[in-house]
């Protein structure tokens, strides 16, 4: 099968390139790419004229519940609702239940995934066994098994010693360790960011240093063992400034920040209910400005959603009974371009990059992240003309626990491309 993409405006970071140029695929792969290609071989064609084609969004923190907690959301929902989202591979966290932590279920998620047959779905397994923070898992079995990180996500790898093992292991693996920097010494059973808005509603707080701590520790640690540290959901001014340094110093250590760090403040939460509640949770308009810099400056490396997803009625309860959490993949791209693009706080190719490339480099995904001949042909084609809405019923994920629904704005995605073959087109 031919797909032959006419006309789009392709626009790759990782090769350089920014042109009006035509890309044929032929049995899954990029065959070529060049202005004018002829038709020849009858392909499909799609007419591009007006769009940005770009390499295929890569989410690399979300999470699928599936097996154990399918009524929040399956492997196959969640396709869907990535595949809206524009996204062609997402990463998977480890806390569904069983625990992603043994061979049976790393297969369990790739067939599942493969079965569904949608997008790349690449598990990360948990650092320590059942997410308890005390036994490492056999890092070296999961990897061979397709494993491309590990993390204890929501469970911060508390004990240092621990955390230079599976460093060192991980290393010699080639695979990141992500972590989650919360010291829960500090953050406790907190619910809102320590501050006036926590004293205001009277909810516990968890201070910004709790996220410091680990961080500044774990910078320490990367540094010690020379492996490939990822911190995932920055949300301090203090973290960015540390990883700011560590990059200065040339030690090792990525970050990604999620959409609703960007995008909101903790005077969010006094707006309305448990749509607002997140781990680690919105901050101070400082933190959330000094995020917004981090994406600027090359701080930070990525833009994930964690999106998590919750059922209704366990989202519908009082403020500290609900569970932290909201869903991201499908409102991801267009607030990122409407919100942070359009008002000129980043490029666009810098935003492909950030949703893209330095992703597939983290994960090392050697062969996604590029359009170039040879490669799979995972492609996100944008509409930045069209305009959208979000509504309860906008959503292909089972959950809609989103802080998001009622924005409007501008840029939607118009083709999702997964292995040459076209998962979800706008209608």
């Amino acid at each position: 099968m031919k797909i032959l993409i006419k006309n789009g405006r392709l626009i790759d970071p990782g090769t350089k390139t920014d042109a009006t140029l035509d890309v044929l695929i032929a049995d899954g792969r990029i065959a070529e790419i060049s202005a004018g290609i002829k038709t020849g071989g009858a392909p499909d064609i799609i007419d591009a004229r007006g769009l940005v084609v770009c390499p295929g969004f890569i989410d690399m923190h979300v999470h699928l519940r599936e097996p154990g907690q399918e009524y929040k959301e399956t492997i196959e929902s969640g396709s869907k609702a990535a595949v809206h989202g524009g996204f062609t591979s997402i990463a998977c966290m480890p806390n569904t239940s069983p625990v992603n932590d043994n061979l049976s279920i790393v297969k369990q998620v790739i067939t599942r995934a493969r079965e569904v047959g949608l997008l790349n779905v690449f598990p990360v397994a948990a650092v320590t066994k059942n997410l308890a923070g005390k036994e490492p898992a056999d890092m070296e079995e999961l990897v061979k098994a397709g494993v491309v990180g590990f993390s204890d996500d929501g469970r911060c790898v508390m004990n240092a010693g621990l955390m230079r093992q599976a460093l060192i292991k991980a290393g010699k693996l080639n695979v990141p360790v992500i972590q989650h920097p919360e010291d829960h010494t500090l953050s406790g059973d907190g619910q809102v960011n320590e501050g006036l808005v926590s004293f205001r509603l009277g909810f516990k707080g968890i201070p910004g240093i709790s996220e410091d701590v680990i961080t500044a520790r774990d910078i320490i640690l990367q540094e010690d063992t020379g492996a490939q540290l990822h911190l995932t959901h920055i949300s301090t001014a203090g973290s960015v400034a540390l990883i700011r340094g560590a990059k200065k110093e040339k030690i090792k250590v990525t970050a990604d920040v999620t959409p609703h760090h960007l995008l909101l403040n903790e005077e969010a939460v006094t707006r309305t209910g448990t749509e607002y509640k997140v781990k680690p949770p919105l901050r101070t308009e400082a933190d959330r400005l000094a995020l917004v810099k981090g994406i600027r400056d090359g701080t930070i490396d990525c833009i994930a959603s964690d999106h998590a997803p919750h059922a209704a009625d366990e989202k519908d309860k009082k403020f500290e009974d609900a569970p932290f959490g909201i869903i991201g993949m499908e409102t991801s791209f267009p607030l990122i371009y409407d919100r942070v693009v359009r008002n000129k706080i980043i490029t666009l190719n810098r935003m492909i990059e950030l949703f893209s490339t330095n992703p597939a480099r983290i994960l090392n995904l050697r062969d996604r992240g590029l359009v170039k001949p040879g490669f799979p042909a995972d492609l996100t084609i944008l509409d930045l003309s069209e305009t959208f809405e979000i509504t309860p019923d906008y959503f292909y994920s089972k959950a809609a626990n989103c802080p998001f629904i009622g924005w409007q704005g501008q840029g939607v995605v118009a083709y999702t491309i997964v292995n040459g073959k076209v998962v979800y087109k706008r209608q």
